[in-house]
């Protein structure tokens, strides 16, 4: 691996009743960041957090919190959820006619800037906002749900590698990311795994130590997939 390997559990997959010791206990196990979904059902057809839900989860947060806003349109909200402490916020190439504006608008704020690629579209829609870039999002499910069959998007990631070159410029998967599917996006260049029931199943406040396994499988599966 050329790079650290980042895992960011998706709170998606969270006890809803119970988001901060759900946070506590991923970042206790091993979670390097805490990816928050964000949905408006519009953009996407299932609706989750405001700025206010966020505001809420970052008093828990001690590493990265990347907040990937599902939204549309999205320019109107970045400044709330920067205010609402996000560290990374990423938004779709899709959402909007000027994704462009909208990355000087995130950087704006003094959050690091993410762009977000739906399966159907190419890895060229970023190909000249790389420079305003510090992650690019692949999504490796239909942006929505959970728990959704990981697509294979593998030449796709290795064309943004390609592109990105010696930017540090992160790429991101979300969707799908389990011990099998994980050293496939590695391999191709992917540096930061968004991974929902992947990281949760099996485990719970009151017996957190599953959190701590899962996370452990993918970064092992990673590694004998290197070694």
């Amino acid at each position: 691996m050329r790079r650290p390997l980042i895992i960011a559990p998706s709170i998606l997959s969270a006890d809803f009743a119970d988001f901060g010791r759900e946070i506590e206990a991923i970042e206790a196990q091993g979670a390097d960041w805490v990816h928050v979904d964000v949905m408006d059902g519009h953009f996407v057809p299932n609706l989750t957090f405001g700025p206010p839900a966020v505001a809420a989860f970052r008093r828990h947060v001690k590493t990265v919190m990347d907040v990937h806003l599902m939204i549309a349109p999205v320019d109107p909200s970045i400044e709330a959820f920067a205010e609402a402490g996000a560290d990374v916020i990423t938004a779709h190439v899709e959402a909007g006619p000027h994704i462009h504006r909208t990355l000087q608008a995130i950087r704006g704020t003094g959050k690091k800037a993410g762009v977000a690629l739906n399966p159907g579209t190419p890895a060229e829609a970023v190909q000249h906002l790389l420079d305003l870039t510090d992650l690019v999002c692949v999504m490796t499910v239909n942006p929505g749900f959970g728990g959704q069959r990981f697509l294979d998007m593998t030449d796709k990631i290795r064309a943004l590698r390609a592109m990105i070159g010696d930017r540090p410029v992160q790429i991101e998967i979300d969707g799908g990311v389990t011990p099998e599917t994980a050293p496939k996006v590695v391999a191709a260049g992917a540096d930061v795994l968004v991974a929902g029931s992947a990281v949760f199943k099996g485990g719970s406040v009151a017996n957190p130590a599953p959190y701590g396994a899962n996370m452990r499988a993918i970064r092992d599966s990673v590694l004998r997939a290197v070694a």
